[in-house]
């Protein structure tokens, strides 16, 4: 079975982000800056070498939202084995691909696809380092 693990959403206002989920929740907030596309990083729960120390917790990110138009639904990352299969089995099964899977630096390879509902899903590989990589047998 292949895990979530990450969740994403989008911000108007950087500054008032980080001080609401601080003050809320008390999640620690850390903006990648420009260079990321102020992609925003959340932790949620207290993490170790090996990712989240509590089983079955995430942690995630928030980026920009446009301007133009409505809040886009939050969004799932679901950490895969092999990204090249998995992309074969999202399609297999009917979901769509939205554009090839891209590498990300540090973190893995990382691809978007939309359910049989039209539900935005995502997907990494993780690089074998990171805590969430699934151990190939």
């Amino acid at each position: 079975m292949d895990p979530v693990v990450h969740f994403e959403m989008s911000y108007r206002n950087g500054k008032r982000l980080a001080k609401f989920y601080g003050s809320a929740f008390g999640w620690r907030l850390r903006d990648l800056g420009a260079p990321m596309g102020n992609y925003v990083i959340a932790t949620t729960v207290e993490t170790g070498a090996k990712g989240p120390k509590r089983p079955g917790a995430i942690n995630g990110g928030f980026y920009p939202r446009s301007p133009k138009g409505p809040a886009p639904s939050p969004s799932l990352t679901i950490a895969v084995k092999d990204i090249a299969k998995a992309v074969k089995k999202v399609k297999a099964a009917g979901g769509k691909l939205l554009g090839k899977p891209v590498s990300i630096p540090g973190v893995g390879q990382y691809a978007a696809f939309t359910d049989t509902e039209g539900n935005r899903v995502t997907m990494l590989e993780p690089i074998p380092h990171n805590w969430h990589a699934p151990k190939k047998k």
